[in-house]
């Protein structure tokens, strides 16, 4: 794999890709590699979920400089998203029946989702931190089984996508749809060009 680009992004999620490509339609020589970080994204006991968020996000972009530090020291992107109703944050899900048991608290409920970016070269990290409500719409157990049938909420915080065929069960959000699709645009176009690829 070549790190010749100066922007590695530190996640294999295409939805993500395909915001990065976005945020570059300025700058015609825009361009970036991906990579898989893989890191253990256990819960600290007594970690605010901002904290958690956060934290996961630069030990993403961390361990993705670490991989790529053979070929020079690019810029390394990493981010994070967790959905919190109440105070008990819901990552992704286990298996089918702890889908169902998300999207049940999920029906009906105002959640928030945060996505935390972190841009790093090693000497220096800037973070950005963006918080989006989510209002749900009713469920019924027969739309929420049919939708854990696709197995789109399998490899998603609060076994949903906001950008696919969960959206129909969002009724409204209050702050950053890109946020919750997993990159908040205007936060990581800041970081960008605080770090200068922009």
């Amino acid at each position: 794999m070549s790190f010749s680009d100066p922007l590695v992004l530190a996640s294999a999620s295409p939805r993500r890709k395909e915001i990065l490509t976005q945020l570059g339609f300025s700058r015609a020589d825009f361009s970036f590699t991906t990579l898989s970080a893989d890191i253990d994204e256990s819960h600290i006991s007594g970690e605010t979920p901002q904290v958690f968020v956060s934290r996961l996000a630069v030990e993403k972009a961390l361990v993705g400089l670490d991989l790529c530090r053979v070929e020079g020291t690019p810029l390394v992107l990493g981010s994070d998203t967790i959905v919190i109703l109440g105070d008990k944050i819901l990552g992704k899900p286990v298996d089918e029946a702890d889908a169902l048991k998300m999207l049940s608290q999920l029906s009906g409920k105002v959640h928030r989702v945060m996505t935390a970016v972190a841009l790093t070269n090693g000497n220096k990290t800037v973070t950005r931190l963006v918080e989006t409500k989510v209002q749900f719409c009713q469920l019924s157990e027969q739309d929420i089984l049919a939708y854990i049938a696709t197995g789109e909420p399998m490899d998603k915080a609060g076994a949903y996508g906001i950008q696919a065929l969960g959206g129909s069960f969002v009724e409204r959000i209050d702050g950053s749809y890109s946020a919750v699709v997993g990159l908040p645009m205007v936060e990581t176009r800041e970081l960008l060009q605080e770090m200068n690829i922009l």
